[in-house]
């Protein structure tokens, strides 16, 4: 399931950097992250939900990918997300 449009608005609107920044590594890494949350709880429910099981897999390795471009290039931005996220690193 995709976000609702006000949900991803607010974390946009959280992790944006300028006024007009819609689509910045902070932002991408916080909407994968809010997808993945929901679907760990999708798979509380659903245990035999394989296919999007392979979904939430694809969206962990592109947040992993993503996490390490911004790691390789800010440092501190990068620290400065894991901790906003709470994601174990």
């Amino acid at each position: 399931m995709t976000l609702v449009k006000e949900k991803k608005e607010s974390i946009i609107n959280e992790f944006r950097l300028h006024e007009k920044d819609t689509g910045s590594t902070e932002i991408q890494i916080a909407i994968l992250s809010e997808r993945i949350t929901y679907l760990t709880e999708h798979f509380k429910q659903h245990k035999k939900d394989h296919h999007s099981r392979r979904g939430l897999l694809r969206l962990v390795g592109q947040r992993r990918r993503l996490l390490d471009y911004l790691k390789k290039n800010d440092m501190d931005k990068y620290k400065k997300i894991i901790d906003r996220l709470g994601i174990r690193r």
